[in-house]
């Protein structure tokens, strides 16, 4: 140990994967922390209008209540992956619970709106450090040869927490005030906080220290991002949105130049180098992209255009995660057997055709017609989602697992943010406020953009095949 590097690789206590039953309880200690971060990046939405009128504040200053968790989240992905890696796996993973559950408590109990979104930020920061070791956990708890059911069942969970997140959120509503959406999130961090205590894997530390330039650099950049996409969804003025991309821009190149003079950069280039790498993250990106423009346009589509009911537009809008959550098992066994090119291929072609379908529905379209297009997206998502998973987490080492789940989330969350901005820009293109004809060719052109991001995806995961068969030809 003397004599290792800085970059030196961390050891876990485990040598293929948790025994039974402690891995059952280790599975159950991740999903529910995963679970509640996840429903955290939804449910808040539903609530807006009736917190701005309680706390008396406008609808536009409402949107913080949202914004501050989502750029805590960006912020603080890749720097607490990092640290995952130097500190522990379960470290962060607890030291994100504790954080979580202490700000949603916050957010129950507070009266105003700074208060609120700063603990909003802080909920973001705890959910960052509960997803962004997520794949690294799931690598140490399951055996390798079952390493792709396990990606597979935390990707339904993801999934399908951020397609009932909205329903969820109207159910609590139903029957409780806002503070309860948040409120109801702490009690679960802390049971998952207690199943984490015994059954976790532990990993020893990497020989290396913590670059802090290196996470302030990415924090800026990845949030000045953020309120660039963001400032399309919300009509900021022109001037801002391109001050913010230059911005973006600058600490952007000085943060890549910095990484490529470290030994174990916090944002590891040196594994984009790696096509397969590389050519996965971007479909992953993509994926989300078209996942995120779909549920973020089809809610206005049903009410505003087909003039379906909240209860109604839920009960279509879960067909996508009962698919999910049909296909994901199959998937990840699948995973472990067949190339991920193969079975992505197969994925982003249904949901690619899937989201062309929505866009060209009828005139006039019954609720079945509706629901096996929405089913077609979610087995195609979820075909693509666990085999994609699995062959990053499996394309670099080991020790380096904490740093690969934070760019898998990174991908996700900036694939989200993109597709709502995109549909807050195609609604403005479309004068979506007139409603009628408008709202419905808004709504269409919003799926056929995400056609075209899934077809892009399938693209990009088809190619490695080409470097697969490169590779073994070699």
């Amino acid at each position: 140990m003397t004599g290792a590097s800085p970059a030196a690789t961390a050891t876990v206590d485990v040598q293929d994967g948790l025994p039974t039953p402690r891995r059952y309880w280790a599975v159950a200690a991740i999903t529910i922390g995963l679970a509640t971060s996840v429903v955290s990046t939804a449910i808040a939405n539903i609530a807006l209008p009736t917190i701005a009128r309680d706390l008396n504040i406008s609808a536009a200053a409402s949107v913080w209540i949202v914004n501050a968790y989502q750029i805590a989240v960006m912020v603080s992905l890749l720097p607490i992956a990092a640290l995952g890696d130097v500190i522990g796996y379960r470290t962060v993973y607890r030291g994100g619970l504790v954080v979580f559950a202490l700000a949603s408590l916050v957010c129950a109990l507070t009266g105003d709106l700074a208060t609120l979104c700063i603990a909003r930020a802080g909920q973001g920061v705890g959910a960052a450090g509960i997803m962004s070791i997520q794949p690294a956990l799931v690598r140490l708890i399951y055996p390798r040869a079952n390493l792709g059911r396990g990606l597979g069942f935390n990707g339904m969970v993801v999934a399908f927490c951020l397609a009932m997140g909205p329903s969820m959120g109207a159910a609590i509503m139903s029957v409780a005030s806002w503070p309860w959406l948040f409120a109801a999130t702490t009690p679960l961090s802390l049971l998952a906080l207690a199943l984490s205590w015994r059954t976790l894997p532990r990993s020893n530390p990497a020989l290396r220290t913590f670059d802090i330039p290196s996470a302030i650099l990415s924090g800026a950049t990845f949030g000045l991002l953020i309120l660039g996409i963001d400032g399309f969804a919300h009509h900021h003025p022109g001037w801002m949105i391109a001050l913010e991309f230059a911005a973006t821009a600058v600490l952007g190149t000085l943060f890549v130049r910095r990484q490529k003079r470290l030994p174990a950069p916090l944002l590891p280039l040196d594994l984009f180098k790696r096509p397969v790498f590389a050519l996965s993250i971007v479909s992953s990106t993509c994926t989300f992209t078209a996942q995120g423009l779909a549920f973020v346009s089809l809610p206005f589509f049903f009410q505003s255009v087909l003039g379906r009911s909240q209860v109604d537009t839920g009960l279509l809008l879960t067909a996508w995660p009962l698919a999910i959550a049909v296909t994901a098992p199959v998937s990840g066994r699948l995973s472990d057997r067949i190339p991920a090119g193969v079975l992505g291929g197969i994925g982003l072609a249904s949901l690619g055709t899937g989201m062309l379908l929505l866009a060209f529905l009828p005139a006039n379209p019954g609720d079945w017609t509706i629901v096996w297009r929405l089913a077609m997206c979610g087995f195609g998502f979820s075909m693509f989602s666990a085999p994609n998973n699995r062959l990053v987490m499996n394309s670099v080492p080991r020790e380096r697992s904490g740093s690969a789940g934070g760019i898998i989330a990174t991908a996700r969350v900036l694939g989200q943010t993109i597709g709502a901005a995109l549909v807050a820009l195609v609604f403005t293109l479309f004068a979506f406020e007139t409603g009628g004809a408008a709202a419905a060719r808004a709504a269409s052109a919003a799926l056929f953009v995400g056609a075209c991001f899934a077809i892009t995806a399938w693209m990009t995961s088809s190619l490695r095949l080409v470097w697969r068969g490169n590779a073994m030809k070699a």
